[in-house]
Formats: C-alpha cells, sequence, structure tokens
C-alpha cells in the first residue's frame, strides 16, 4: 500500500470512529466539541490510529524505534494531548479512579488485559469496541475488536485519564 493511500484509509477510518464515541455515557457529562477532554480525546484517537502499521519493538517509545504496549500508549498520550504516564501498563492502570466496564468506554480511554494475575497489555480505545495497541514482537501497531477471542477473555477493565 503506498504511503498517501494508507493516509487516506488511515484518515477514513479515523473520521469515521470520531463521531462514533461522542454521546454521553449514563452518568457522565456530555463531550462538548471544544472542551479540554472532547479536544485532547479525539487528539489521541487520530494520533493512535495513525501510527497503525509501526513496528513493534519491545522497550520501544517512538515512531522510529518502534513501540511497545506501554510505549505506544505514552507516546501517543504524551504527543496528541501532552499528557505523561507511567512507562508500564500495570502503573498506567493504576492511574484514574474509576474502573470501566466495555460498555462505558469512550475514545481515547485505556484498556487493559490480564497476563497471568497481572496487569500485561494496554491500548487505546478508539470507539465501536475497537481499540489500537502494539500487541507483540514481530508484529505492528494494530487496531483490534475487544470482542475478539483473546481480548474478550483477558479484558480487566479500561480507565479514562483524560
Amino acid at each position: 500500500m503506498t504511503p498517501s493511500l494508507r493516509l487516506a484509509a488511515v484518515s477514513a477510518l479515523a473520521l469515521g470512529l470520531a463521531g462514533c464515541g461522542s454521546l454521553p455515557r449514563r452518568g457522565e457529562p456530555p463531550l462538548v466539541a471544544g472542551t479540554p477532554r472532547a479536544g485532547a480525546a479525539n487528539a489521541v484517537l487520530f494520533r493512535a490510529i495513525a501510527l497503525v502499521g509501526t513496528p513493534y519493538r519491545w522497550g520501544g517509545n517512538t515512531p522510529e524505534s518502534g513501540f511497545d504496549c506501554s510505549g505506544l500508549v505514552g507516546y501517543v498520550y504524551r504527543d496528541a494531548a501532552g499528557v505523561s504516564l507511567p512507562r508500564t501498563s500495570s502503573a498506567m492502570s493504576e492511574l484514574g479512579r474509576r474502573k470501566l466496564a466495555i460498555d462505558l468506554l469512550q475514545p481515547g480511554d485505556l484498556v487493559f488485559f490480564e497476563s497471568g494475575r497481572d496487569i500485561g497489555h494496554v491500548g487505546i480505545y478508539v470507539g465501536e469496541r475497537r481499540f489500537v495497541h502494539a500487541p507483540n514482537s514481530g508484529g505492528t501497531v494494530r487496531l483490534d475488536s475487544l470482542d475478539g477471542a483473546w481480548w474478550k477473555d483477558h479484558f480487566v477493565y479500561g480507565k479514562r485519564i483524560l
């Protein structure tokens, strides 16, 4: 796929997903365009999707070096929203007060998965039950469904940082 075709495909996907998560959830204030949270969440969403296809690299935290899961999330939040996060998925899972079920997730939320008994993986929710993450060695940053067998069985909770 040519770079311009890839950019067009990613842009179309991002635009389609950006409108999906803008309705308020029960018990939460509405997300109003132009508010800091709405702007930051959209920036995170677009930046994460733009990195789809970047190579996985354990310990990586830049597009040039590649990403592991927490490196991707930390880079996107810092680059798109100016928010510094801890370096590991486990430490990131300690942020925020409220643990969110899948049906309460909004674009830009973090999604956490267990590996054994501990949090071992993190991604960024983009809407429509999908998330961007850096899955494993030999792979690339990609978009996956929370309804996939492994992800569904290992999802622990989401967290809203923005």
